[in-house]
């Protein structure tokens, strides 16, 4: 079992991160993604709306029945990222994890907690992002581990750590910053497509 690990403040959720998933799964080869609905978000000093409403909103968002939105990391006490995906692979142990994120996220993932002990522990798969993708490739994680970076057209399924991709792909613009700058968060999200 391959199962995509996409983790975020959903603050709000939309149809980008919905966008973002279903490709993930159509060019990674994964069976399976679990939305991981942070607590809080450590880089951040604005933090985001209360959980309970992040969940709901998500759930309104993405209805796909091999996606799960989850509040793992509140159940399992965890924040950072590197911590989340050691317990769930003490828990899963014969799940093989994919980390995904935007490619925007890549740009500043070197500001993250152990974001080497990520790339060591699970293939990542990053996915272009509207104005992210060059800044993503000349990254300071991109290029500490671009001898890991597989070809392009290449699944993330069966490899081993450390290993990353990036994806192009048809992108969506929506961003959680400009709808809550709009004030649109609290309106009814529009669900994506079923199945």
């Amino acid at each position: 079992m391959v199962i995509g690990l996409l983790g975020g403040s959903f603050d709000p959720a939309h149809l980008g991160h919905v966008h973002l998933t279903r490709q993930a799964m159509a060019r990674m080869g994964l069976d399976a993604v679990w939305w991981l609905v942070t607590p809080a978000n450590p880089l951040k000093a604005r933090q985001p709306a209360p959980l309970a409403d992040r969940l709901a909103r998500a759930r309104d968002v993405m209805q796909h029945p091999r996606v799960k939105v989850t509040a793992l990391e509140a159940s399992l006490g965890t924040r950072a990222t590197a911590d989340t995906i050691d317990r769930l692979r003490a828990i899963y142990p014969g799940v093989q994890f994919v980390w995904l994120m935007g490619a925007d996220n890549l740009v500043q993932f070197h500001k993250w907690g152990r974001w080497r002990d990520i790339l060591r522990a699970v293939p990542v798969g990053v996915l272009a992002r509207p104005g992210s993708g060059i800044a993503a490739r000349l990254s300071v994680a991109a290029q500490a581990f671009r001898v890991h970076r597989v070809a392009r057209g290449e699944t993330l399924r069966g490899h081993k750590p450390p290993v990353w991709c990036f994806v192009n792909m048809p992108m969506n613009d929506a961003s959680s910053t400009e709808i809550r700058a709009r004030g649109e968060w609290g309106k009814p999200a529009k669900p994506a497509l079923r199945g």
